[in-house]
């Protein structure tokens, strides 16, 4: 059993492939247009901070967390894969990866975690 979850933003690629894709554009507030914010990722503090206190957020990982256990509890041996997108992939998307992965590995399941996009350009918008 073990599940890969990877971070992205449909800003500078397509989503990767996956057993399911979640999109965190629409519903939650993007860090992005607070300019303290902007040139920073998930992997500082603030950041972490702003995304975590997002109404609907915890929700979310509590959603995903039980949807890896469901996929896992299958007869399949074949690693779950998830991809948790945003637009710029340095914020939201990083920072549920982040929560998610922590949260399956204290249950004990081999995660693996890529932020793919987290270290390239922010983009203009």
């Amino acid at each position: 059993m073990s599940v890969e979850i990877i971070s992205f933003g449909y800003l500078h690629a397509a989503p990767p492939p996956a057993h399911a894709v979640i999109d965190l554009r629409v519903h939650f507030r993007d860090p992005h247009w607070n300019p303290e914010l902007r040139q920073l990722t998930a992997r500082d503090e603030l950041v972490a901070q702003a995304v975590m206190a997002t109404p609907g957020i915890p929700a979310v990982i509590d959603a995903l967390h039980a949807l890896a256990h469901a996929y896992l509890s299958g007869p399949a041996a074949a690693p779950l894969v998830l991809a948790i997108g945003c637009a710029g992939g340095r914020h939201r998307s990083a920072q549920v990866s982040c929560a998610l992965s922590r949260r399956l590995r204290e249950d004990g399941i081999a995660t693996t975690l890529t932020h793919r996009d987290i270290y390239l350009p922010v983009v203009a918008r």
